[in-house]
């Protein structure tokens, strides 16, 4: 019986002690997950974000998803589709469908994953805009028509600015892609009195000479643009400025070869860049890399006609300009007044690390 006793006690003893064991082992291994300040339904951009610890690190450039358009909303049916033509868009290529997108904009910038369609088999003309954040994240802007501006000089209305297009401006997370064309309507642009080959012998006039970039980012941060047609601007093509974390895929850029002015990407003041698998032929720059940039690859892309590649112009009124790692991998440059340049103007503080 004493034996039974002595049994059952160890038995006893070993359980608590296993127990005990058991429960140290389960809070040492145990993490709560971090919560998330945009809530639990955002989805993750494709774009790195730079750390908000320490703005100086640098950001790799963001890389091709494996998915090009994640935010495509015939993938999912949980996003919320604003038509342009429920807002009183009507898309026959001469009615001014301005108000209508803003409207669209306005609510859509308001919904988490939203998307902004402008549908094909329509042409939406549109004058100069400027599409303002902040926003909820995962706002998709899809043109699968055409969009364009006012045909020229004097059709552009005397209130709006003639420096730009469309802006999109202090956004995080937005996608801007389709499978339309973004017409720049920019041959009356091109022959003002003040271009550069109006002139005798290529010289340039006396006259008004501002003339809109198409598209701009400005202050914004995880971009994606892709997929689009973009044609004929009356200066640049596609404009970033103040930015971090873009992702440029599958772009084709096209305007003559001797149209003034017309760079085809142009970044300034930009991080964490990465433009691949595009074609770009016009009259200036391919692309072209201002100052305060870094962490910019470029892969598997066609230029040319152009003016090739190129870092500058670096230095004006005798500032100091700091580019650093640029990569350029895979790309070809034909027809081309230059392949890869860095421009700088006299008695510049230059850094630039390639």
């Amino acid at each position: 019986m004493d034996l039974v006793h002595t049994l059952l006690a160890i038995w006893i003893i070993a359980s608590l002690v296993f127990q005990n064991s058991s429960n140290v082992e389960g809070r040492y291994h145990y993490h709560r997950p971090k919560s998330s300040n945009r809530g639990s339904s955002g989805s993750k951009s494709p774009v790195s974000s730079p750390d908000p610890q320490d703005p100086s690190s640098p950001t790799s450039p963001p890389s091709v998803p494996s998915d090009p358009y994640p935010n495509d909303p015939g993938n999912s049916s949980k996003n919320c589709v604003f038509d342009v033509r429920s807002y009183g868009a009507v898309g026959d290529g001469s009615n001014d469908d301005t108000e209508a997108f803003r409207q669209a904009w306005k609510e859509a910038c308001a919904v988490e994953s939203a998307v902004i369609l402008a549908p094909e088999d329509h042409s939406f003309i549109i004058t100069s805009t400027i599409f303002s954040g902040p926003c909820k994240p995962g706002l998709v802007f899809q043109v699968d028509g055409v969009l364009m501006p006012p045909e020229g000089p004097d059709s552009w209305p005397k209130a709006d600015s003639r420096k730009q297009w469309l802006v999109f401006y202090r956004l995080d997370q937005m996608t801007f892609t389709g499978k339309g064309t973004i017409e720049g309507n920019g041959q009356k642009w091109w022959e003002l009195p003040c271009k550069p080959h109006r002139g005798p012998n290529g010289s340039t006039l006396s006259g008004p000479c501002d003339s809109p970039a198409l598209i701009r980012f400005f202050m914004s941060t995880n971009l994606v643009v892709s997929g689009l047609r973009i044609l004929n601007s009356p200066q640049f093509h596609m404009k970033f400025d103040g930015c971090e974390g873009v992702l440029i895929d599958k772009l084709s850029i096209s305007s003559p070869k001797l149209s003034p002015n017309t760079d085809g990407i142009h970044i300034e003041n930009t991080k964490a860049v990465g433009i691949y698998n595009s074609m770009i032929s016009n009259g200036d720059d391919c692309i072209s890399i201002g100052p305060g940039c870094s962490n910019v690859a470029i892969e598997g892309v066609t230029c040319g006609p152009s003016h090739g590649i190129s870092i500058g112009s670096l230095g004006v009124h005798n500032s100091q300009a700091c580019v650093s790692n640029i990569t350029v991998r895979n790309a070809v440059i034909k027809e081309s007044d230059n392949g890869l340049r860095i421009k700088t103007w006299q008695v510049t503080q230059l850094l630039a690390q390639t």
